[in-house]
């Protein structure tokens, strides 16, 4: 089986709204359920678990029967940092899944992830036990001068750069003895760590798979009027 893990237990304060920006409304919709709709049409996602604010779990619930969201089956609480909710995510499907099953983690906040992302992201991680999501890097990199930060002497060949997101795929043996490992050595865990940086620090190979520029992630006000006119221009081609 493929089972999505979508993140959404951030509260979403550099967003400067009254609620969790993963529950701001956008045409009547809030942004998670474009996010997990993007899941639910996808026919090689089999189920779907969102680890979410506490609190807002029925809230959730209530939206998923709004908009038929058949393939939710789980929803628990996220944790202090964002791999500590990824962490929640994946200890909840011990039990619950096969050890070869492929497992998707994904950002609740990028609701623009594309179909051909999500397939071939699924199709890398089949093949090779993993798959991150990635594209090349267009703008030039200047490393500071230590001796003056306000000028450089060195640069780095963009050609040797990748940007990687998510959605990022795993086998669950994979994932799930990293993150007892992860947790249990404190590596990989901190600050801006994510699944793909803490497997790179356990020693893990990882495999890129395709990515999309429009796979942005709602951060701030400006993310959110870019998510608008990406939904204006393909509505006739893609939104329900």
């Amino acid at each position: 089986m493929n089972i999505a893990i979508l993140i959404a237990g951030g509260s979403g304060k550099r967003m400067g709204q009254d609620i969790p920006k993963q529950f701001i409304n956008v045409y009547d919709k809030p942004i998670l359920l474009y996010t997990l709709e993007s899941f639910e049409r996808h026919p090689q996602i089999d189920a779907i678990e969102v680890v979410c604010l506490d609190g807002w779990h029925d809230v959730l619930r209530a939206y998923a029967r709004q908009f038929n969201i058949s393939k939710l089956k789980w929803i628990i609480s996220g944790g202090v940092s964002g791999q500590e909710s990824i962490r929640n995510g994946v200890y909840n499907l011990e039990g619950k899944v096969q050890p070869d099953d492929i497992i998707v983690i994904h950002d609740g906040i990028r609701p623009l992830v594309d179909d051909t992302v999500l397939t071939d992201v699924l199709l890398k991680a089949q093949k090779y036990g993993n798959a991150v999501t990635s594209m090349p890097y267009n703008e030039q990199i200047f490393i500071i001068n230590p001796d003056d930060n306000t000028t450089t002497k060195q640069y780095i060949p963009r050609e040797t750069l990748r940007r990687v997101s998510t959605p990022q795929a795993y086998r669950f043996d994979l994932l799930d003895e990293k993150y007892h490992e992860a947790f249990e050595k404190e590596i990989g865990i901190y600050g801006s760590s994510y699944t793909n940086t803490m497997m790179v620090e356990l020693g893990v190979t990882l495999h890129f798979a395709a990515g999309s520029d429009k796979n942005i992630k709602l951060t701030t006000k400006d993310d959110l009027e870019l998510f608008k006119a990406y939904l204006k221009a393909d509505k006739d081609t893609w939104l329900k």
